[in-house]
């Protein structure tokens, strides 16, 4: 064959779409034929996309980008997940390849860093990311999300940071938004082991001074020894919002049982209240798991953080308010 019947029949080839293209049949000896449906979902990983700039600090997402060869144009739900890092400087890549295993299910995946709190007390880290959570909705069609499917996640302090992102809502005077006109609620919450109170009694059993001025929630809180300021404790604890007429997106709350930095009850008493209050939640205790790791990862928590976003959707436009009748006085 000539170079020009060749370079011919390449381009020919070449503009051949995927049905058309003709598929290897010849039969090979001992080779082993695997079937595949094209249905098959693979992840790509972009680091570092840049979402804000505030007062010279510059924040990335970490995106976990579902793909299939059947649909690659087909947009997905999206959790925006908030790694925790006591408030301070997150190692936001280190669960990436845990956390992957819920985006093979099919979820974007978009892990968002923080302003520490270094940098930026209280309650910098909840508008960063309900930011990050608009820069999403945003950008949905260059990463392939669902823009009315959007959750916010996150564990320990990020967990934190996800339940605060249900209670702050669009023009609160704690929000700050960066991108007008693009809401940032949340069609649900995943709090996994999240700190999400200094009034829960032995919330932190192996942290006798968690409350103190140098410890993460002092620091958070700008520096403040919380034991002299219980207003302060106060408005960092998610159950002080739960008031009659307020409205939570549905929750899902993960906590190991023998956790050595945050209690277990922190999270029982989350859950409890958010019951009380006839709030739509559900809570997984995971026996003998610690602060973190890879069993709130395993096919298992995927499967059962997947069944919770799909019901949620299925249940688009329900609401649940708390109802003065069932607010237990505190």
């Amino acid at each position: 064959m000539n170079e020009e019947s060749r370079t011919d029949k390449f381009m020919k080839t070449d503009e051949l779409n995927y049905d058309e293209f003709p598929g290897f049949t010849d039969a090979v000896d001992g080779a082993v034929t695997v079937e595949t449906t094209g249905d098959e979902i693979g992840v790509h990983y972009l680091h570092d996309v840049e979402y804000a700039r505030i007062n010279g600090v510059t924040l990335h997402l970490q995106l976990l980008l579902p793909f299939t060869r059947n649909h690659p144009e087909k947009r997905y739900p999206c959790l925006v997940f908030i790694q925790g890092s006591a408030w301070k400087k997150q190692d936001v890549w280190i669960q990436c390849p845990l956390i992957a295993g819920l985006s093979r299910k099919g979820y974007v995946v978009a892990v968002a860093e923080y302003r520490h709190s270094g940098i930026a007390p209280f309650p910098a880290q909840i508008q960063d990311a309900k930011n990050a959570i608009r820069f999403m909705k945003l950008h949905a069609e260059e990463y392939h999300v669902d823009s009315d499917a959007v959750f916010a996640g996150g564990d320990s302090s990020g967990g934190h940071t996800a339940v605060f992102c249900g209670i702050i809502k669009d023009g609160d005077v704690l929000d700050d938004s960066l991108y007008p006109g693009v809401s940032a609620d949340a069609k649900g919450i995943l709090d996994y082991y999240g700190c999400v109170s200094l009034l829960t009694e032995n919330g932190y059993p192996s942290s006798p001074d968690y409350d103190a001025a140098d410890s993460p929630s002092g620091i958070l809180m700008g520096g403040v020894d919380l034991r002299q300021r219980p207003d302060l404790k106060a408005k960092m604890s998610a159950e002080t919002y739960f008031k009659p007429g307020f409205c939570m997106p549905p929750t899902m709350i993960v906590h190991g049982t023998k956790d050595r930095i945050v209690g277990t009850k922190i999270s029982v008493e989350l859950y409890r209240r958010m019951k009380q209050c006839g709030f739509d939640v559900r809570l997984y205790l995971l026996e003998g798991a610690d602060h973190g790791g890879a069993e709130f990862w395993t096919p298992q928590m995927c499967s059962c953080a997947d069944e919770f976003m799909k019901q949620v959707l299925s249940k688009t436009g329900e609401s649940r308010t708390a109802d003065a009748d069932s607010m237990p006085s505190r």
